[in-house]
């Protein structure tokens, strides 16, 4: 089994920035990718990004150039750092890890934008 534990969301005004934090525990292989998806009220879930273990990330159209994703392989953990939030940006944000075909979701944060 594998546990996800999220920190970081909050209530922010347009333009500025938060970080969000993903810690992975349990039984996790040497080849998994994390990610973070968000779901805003009345949308389905929907990627944001997504890193590999190999250190490769992909970005929604959405968030490129204001969203970074990192990770760090010994504590498990992985980051998304926003910048340049927008009120669409508003949703709950999930942590996501694959690995052999099965995924795994935190609890979910929630990120407010708004002035």
């Amino acid at each position: 089994q594998v546990q996800l534990v999220e920190s970081g969301g909050g209530l922010v005004q347009p333009g500025e920035s938060l970080r969000l934090s993903c810690a992975a525990s349990g039984s996790i292989f040497t080849r998994y990718t994390m990610g973070w998806y968000r779901q805003a009220p009345g949308k389905l879930r929907e990627l944001v990004g997504v890193i590999g273990s190999g250190g490769s990330t992909g970005y929604a159209d959405s968030v490129k150039g204001r969203f970074t994703i990192s990770s760090d392989k010994e504590k498990k953990t992985v980051t998304l750092q926003m910048e340049s939030l927008k009120s669409e940006d508003t949703a709950v944000y999930y942590c996501n890890l694959l690995q052999s075909g099965y995924n795994y979701w935190g609890q979910g944060t929630q990120v407010t934008v708004s002035s």
